[in-house]
């Protein structure tokens, strides 16, 4: 007795009918995998962070508190004098905010880089000035801090062409002392405490401008010693090359 063969028709439509499923599966796969974002393309494609951010934000609205601090500091009265503590505490922390966002979250930016120290400057240095003017404040201690601040500020715009100058923890220090000096003289401890406490407050602010001014004086040294060792570095390579170089390529000392 002879088995009963597989129908032919019913064979080739199974067969058919899986071969097309599988092209099917195959072809959505390759589909999915073409529309996919490229993992090495957004690799060696980095996104420019956007001028609007909030790191930018932070830092224009410290360029505007500047005035209203200066404002409220020649006003009259402690209760003036408290609003422009406050005032520059809060600008304070957005310096240390905006430069921790722009750096965790990339958003930095050539704006950034360049309105950040700006905004950081035109508020420590207005504090110390009007804390002179007020008589708060030693004049010379005001002119020396002044001085390395803008000097050592513009220093390092210039050797950004040949190296970064990061900060150091010297000049860490150096925003902390000057900002709780600042902060600690600015603030009407008459107002909010008995006599006694008050001026032992304000001779502790006195110390911690004295430990500011010795650490200003010391790390803008350290700058000054760290672009002169860079610029020498410079010029010799540049002699190096200069010694080495193809008299006949004119490419060599091209500036």
């Amino acid at each position: 007795m002879n088995a009963t063969p597989t129908p032919p028709d019913y064979e080739d439509c199974a067969g058919r009918e899986a071969r097309e499923n599988r092209t099917d599966r195959n072809t959505d796969h390759d589909e999915h995998h073409a529309l996919a974002p490229s993992a090495s393309l957004g690799a060696s494609a980095p996104v420019q962070a956007p001028l609007l951010n909030i790191a930018n934000a932070l830092t224009v609205l410290r360029l505007i508190l500047v005035p209203v601090f200066i404002w409220l500091m020649l006003g009259q009265g402690d209760a003036m004098r408290l609003a422009a503590t406050l005032v520059f505490i809060a600008a304070a922390f957005t310096d240390q905010l905006d430069g921790q966002l722009a750096r965790s979250w990339n958003l930095v930016t050539s704006f950034g880089k360049i309105a950040d120290p700006i905004a950081d400057k035109a508020l420590t240095l207005s504090a110390f000035v009007l804390l002179a003017v007020a008589g708060r404040l030693w004049w010379w201690v005001a002119i020396v801090i002044i001085v390395r601040e803008l000097g050592i500020t513009l220093l390092r715009f210039i050797m950004l062409r040949r190296a970064v100058m990061a900060a150091s923890c010297g000049g860490k220090l150096k925003t902390v002392l000057q900002i709780l000096g600042v902060v600690g003289l600015l603030t009407p401890w008459s107002m909010l405490l008995p006599d006694a406490i008050a001026g032992a407050v304000t001779s502790c602010a006195y110390a911690v401008i004295a430990g500011a001014l010795v650490v200003t004086v010391v790390t803008g040294v350290d700058y000054v010693v760290q672009a002169w060792r860079i610029a020498r570095r410079g010029a010799s390579d540049t002699a190096d090359r200069t010694a080495t170089a193809d008299p006949t390529d004119p490419r060599e000392g091209a500036a």
